[in-house]
């Protein structure tokens, strides 16, 4: 399973680990990724989905799954979220 964030489609990033005496070896960053059950009022089911948890702030923020979806860009989500969205789209 890939560690992308469903949502926002954040990757793990590249860097260095650095030590006191500079010394730099190679390391991943990886998105803070969590698994959360959404519960969608729209289609009334429930969507679980592995998400990064700035982007459940995200949702939180904007109230829900559905209000998220709609404004969300379509390229950022994942394929199995790209179907929600259509879904959601045409139950509206």
């Amino acid at each position: 399973m890939s560690r992308k964030c469903e949502l926002t489609g954040k990757l793990p990033l590249k860097g260095h680990k650095v030590s006191h005496a500079n010394n730099k070896t190679k390391r991943k960053f990886f998105p803070n990724l969590k698994k959360v059950t959404f519960v969608s009022n729209i289609l009334k089911r429930n969507i679980r989905l592995k998400v990064a948890n700035s982007a459940l702030r995200f949702v939180d923020k904007k109230g829900s799954l559905d209000l998220f979806l709609k404004d969300a860009k379509f390229v950022n989500l994942s394929p199995r979220v790209k179907k929600i969205k259509k879904l959601l789209i045409a139950k509206n």
